[in-house]
Parts: structure tokens; C-alpha cells; sequence
């Protein structure tokens, strides 16, 4: 590896509202290494990472770029010197199409689109990124959509690219395939910062790690001089390694079934789901894994009311002993389910609204309001409420949603969910994109609920969240659930293979 730096930061600090996120900070980047930034949510990283990326403006300190002293006015301009950023929440225009969105800004006066999309899907092969390059980018999911945003970053030749939570969408073939592209653009010489929360993977694919925790740089290193609860207590300050998945679930442990309050019968959407067939049960969590594409997120879609089933032979679903066929998710608000979705930015809060009318736009569509207008002492109400409970961290309530930390906002989206008094609870991927303090804390909030009676489901990728939560494991593949696994027998070989077989 090259000892030369490629980046320097010197006491570099940034502050919103006279609030610093980032303070005092000396960081560098050496050439062709890959270099993990770690912390929880709201430490600095993403605001750190934005400062080299031309984002934001450093209030006080000094970068330099290959010996230089930069200061870059925005995105644009950090890209022409050589330093592309992909965003945790992706930064594509949805109408137009995947080729469309890799070479925007290199378009010739006139362009073939056919010659275009021949290029885009030749280098999307080179990456073993499975994308159609005609398709609109509104038309992906998550994953793919990530996809993307690494092709167009790679596809620029940036001398440094920085990732921000890279891997959080993608399937473990999906990140198989990503970190063999990493460690391939380290051999050519780019230098690569990438922000994750997933633990093992910086301990495993970084040559260096840096720590921030409330915004100050509290540790820096080799890779090999950390293990898993060194970074932890360097994060969070304290150990949380028996606190986080490394629970093993006995029969004891397990929550005793509760009263069944949703029968689903050989439900059908299209091609995705195919005669699903389940029951979820009061007073439990229910794990739910299956690979990208196995319908497991679908299937809840329907149920609460997002997608329609099919017209003809669709199934039946059976929600508190009567029949329901949801055309909008309103009606399943008002019947008590509700979905939180594993797209926060763009399906699961008012970005622009405050935390206070966040949290009480919820209570509005339940119908849960005891006014007929808005009023303001109620929405402080409910807002400090569940501002408190869920230890959601800002200046104050009147903050924007946007402001806040990754963590922070998936807290404002579940407690939206939750103002609505739900009887049957829907998480998809409550964790995704969160660090490992928050991540404890959104688990015993999950807890608390299962135990407090209510109906839990938990749609999950990663399989020791699902092993560590549910009281029951479903398994999803091609559409429908194919097996059903006790967590105290449960190992995450056997719930791969019902997974892939």
C-alpha cells in the first residue's frame, strides 16, 4: 500500500445551527487503500465524507487533495478532481433510465440510444451488476438502484470514491460481487473510503479504520489492531457484544403464541407473489427472511393495502376474523396495520415537515386526532410523547426530518407508525442503514411491543437480526413461504438453504 496521502483533512470542523456535527477533525486517505469510517448515526461521518465531496462547506479547517489545498464548491467540482461520492440515499433521476443516468453529463450533441444502452449493459456486466439498462430508474427497487449509483461512480475514474452505506440493499451474492470490485479498483490505484455499520465487513475488506463519535475522531488504525467490541466500545463507549445478536435463543425464551390475527390463503400478485400461504400471531415477533426477489416484501405490501392482489384467484386475507382486501393503505391504518418501510427517504417520512408534524401526521391518518383542525398543543403532545420513547436526538422538535441522523429518522418513522395505535406491526428492515446503539435500542423497542401483546412481523435480510428477534422463522422463496423454522433449532446454514433450495 502507498504511504502517500490522497487526501488530508487538518482540524476540520462543521456546525448547523452553531451545533457542531463535526469537530476538530484530522483525517487522511493514503493512495490505493480502502479505508472504513465507522460510528453511530449523527457521529460525522456522512458530514465528514460531504466536506470532501464538495457537499457542504467546512466552517473551519483545511483540506488538501494530493498535497493541494482544495475547498470545493460542489459535487461537480469534486468530481473533474478526481473524487466521486455514492449517497446512502441515492442521488439518480428517477424518469429517466439506467444508461441514461451513468453517462449524465458526458451526452454527445447527438446521441444514439441504442449505442448507449449496448455500452451501459457491457459495463454493467464487467461489475456483475444484474441491471437492464432501458429500464427507468423509478422502476428499481433499492438494491438495484444502489447498483447504479456504484456503476456511475466507478464508470467517472475517480482517483477516490466514497461509499456511504454501499452495501445496506445488496444481497450476500450482490456483496460478494461488490467487494471484489473494491478490492479490484484498490489494485488500479483508487483510493476508497466506504461508511457501513455492518462491522464484520470493514473488519474484513479495510486495510484502516477511523472512529467518530460525536463528532470528534476517537480512534485510528489498522484493521488488524481492531476487533468487534474494540470498535464497538470505541463507538458507543461502551460494550454492547452481549446486547446485539449474540443472543442464542432457547424454547424458554420463546413468546408463547398469541391469539391468530391474520390468516393469509394462497395470496397471488403477478409474478412475485405465487399462492402465499401464513399466519401471524399476537404476542410474537414473526422473523421473516428471504432473498431479494423471494416476494417477502410484497406479500406485506398487499396485506397493508400498498400493493393489490390479484382481481381473479388472488387469495384470501383475514385480518381480525374478517375478510379484507385493501385498495389503499388507509383503510388498513384505520383497521390497525401498519407497514414500516425499508425506504425511509422515500416512502417513510415528509422530509421537509418537522419532527412534531411527523410524528402527528400519523395520528391524522388514523383518524386518532381529537379536533377536527390541526392542533398545535396536541401535535407537541404526541410528539414529545414519542420523541421520548424512542430517544429520537435532535436540537429540538421543530427540526426537519432531513436533518437528522439515519437512526434518528428511522425513530420518527416508526413512531409515525406507531401514533396510529396499530394492532399488527409491519418492519421491513427496521435496522438498515442504522448504527449498532440505535440498532439495540429499535430491538428492544421491538421487544416491547410483542410483549405488550401486539402482533410483530420483522422482514429482515440479515439473519442474525432475524434469529436474534423472532420468536418464529419464515422462510420465503419464489413468492411464497416454504418453510417455517423454530429459532431454537434455527442456524443460519439451515435458513440459507430453505432460502436458496
Amino acid at each position: 500500500m502507498n504511504m502517500q496521502p490522497v487526501i488530508e483533512m487538518r482540524n476540520v470542523t462543521k456546525a448547523y445551527r452553531g451545533v457542531p456535527a463535526v469537530r476538530n477533525v484530522s483525517f487522511t486517505l493514503l493512495k490505493g487503500e480502502i479505508h472504513a469510517l465507522l460510528g453511530e448515526n449523527g457521529a460525522g461521518k456522512s458530514t465528514l465524507t460531504k466536506i470532501m465531496a464538495g457537499v457542504v462547506e467546512a466552517s473551519e479547517g483545511e483540506m488538501l487533495h494530493n498535497g493541494e489545498r482544495v475547498n470545493f464548491a460542489s459535487p461537480f467540482e469534486a468530481l473533474q478532481n478526481g473524487i466521486a461520492m455514492v449517497f446512502q440515499e441515492t442521488s439518480l433521476v428517477p424518469s429517466m433510465t439506467v444508461a441514461q443516468n451513468i453517462y449524465l453529463g458526458e451526452e454527445k450533441f447527438l446521441n444514439r440510444l441504442r449505442g448507449i444502452y449496448i455500452a451501459a449493459q457491457q459495463f454493467l456486466q464487467s461489475l456483475n451488476f444484474t441491471v437492464d439498462p432501458t429500464a427507468t430508474v423509478a422502476s428499481l427497487g433499492a438494491a438495484k438502484r444502489q447498483m447504479v449509483e456504484i456503476a456511475r461512480a466507478v464508470h467517472h475514474k475517480a482517483d477516490v470514491i466514497i461509499f456511504d452505506e454501499p452495501t445496506a440493499t445488496l444481497t450476500p451474492e450482490e456483496k460478494r460481487h461488490f467487494f471484489a470490485l473494491m478490492k479490484r479498483l484498490k489494485a488500479s490505484g483508487v483510493s476508497i473510503i466506504f461508511i457501513t455499520h455492518a462491522l464484520e465487513e470493514a473488519l474484513g475488506h479495510a486495510d484502516r479504520i477511523s472512529i467518530l463519535r460525536d463528532g470528534e475522531l476517537v480512534d485510528s488504525g489498522a484493521s488488524a489492531d481492531f476487533d468487534r467490541d474494540k470498535v464497538v466500545r470505541a463507538m458507543v463507549g461502551r460494550s454492547l457484544t452481549g446486547e446485539i445478536y449474540n443472543r442464542r435463543r432457547t424454547t424458554a425464551d420463546l413468546r408463547k403464541r398469541g391469539r391468530q390475527i391474520l390468516s393469509v390463503r394462497d395470496v397471488s400478485m403477478g409474478s412475485m407473489v405465487r399462492n402465499n400461504s401464513f399466519s401471524i400471531f399476537e404476542n410474537q415477533i414473526t422473523g421473516i427472511f428471504g432473498l431479494v426477489g423471494s416476494g417477502r416484501t410484497e406479500t406485506f405490501k398487499v396485506i397493508a393495502g400498498i400493493y393489490k392482489r390479484d382481481f381473479l384467484r388472488g387469495g384470501e386475507v383475514v385480518f381480525n376474523d374478517k375478510p379484507v382486501r385493501y385498495n389503499v393503505p388507509v383503510h388498513a391504518v384505520r383497521d390497525g396495520i401498519i407497514y414500516v418501510t425499508e425506504d425511509r427517504k422515500l416512502e417513510g417520512f415528509f422530509e421537509t415537515m418537522s419532527i412534531a408534524e411527523n410524528f402527528h401526521s400519523g395520528a391524522l391518518a388514523a383518524g386518532l386526532t381529537k379536533s377536527t383542525f390541526v392542533s398545535y398543543a396536541e401535535m407537541q403532545e404526541i410528539s414529545a410523547q414519542w420523541t421520548k420513547r424512542l430517544n429520537v436526538k435532535a436540537i429540538n422538535d421543530n427540526a426537519r426530518v432531513v436533518e437528522l441522523s439515519g437512526g434518528n429518522q428511522q425513530k420518527v418513522v416508526i413512531g409515525k407508525g406507531l401514533a396510529q395505535k396499530p394492532k399488527l406491526v409491519i418492519f421491513d428492515e427496521p435496522t438498515r442503514g442504522v448504527d449498532v446503539g440505535a440498532i439495540a435500542e429499535i430491538h428492544r423497542f421491538i421487544n416491547e411491543l410483542a410483549d405488550q401483546g401486539l402482533a410483530v412481523v420483522v422482514i429482515s435480510s440479515y439473519l442474525p437480526e432475524i434469529m436474534n428477534l423472532s420468536d418464529r422463522i419464515l422462510v420465503c422463496r419464489q413468492g411464497r413461504v416454504v418453510e417455517e423454522i423454530s429459532p431454537a433449532e434455527a442456524t443460519e446454514e439451515k435458513i440459507m438453504f430453505a432460502a436458496v433450495h
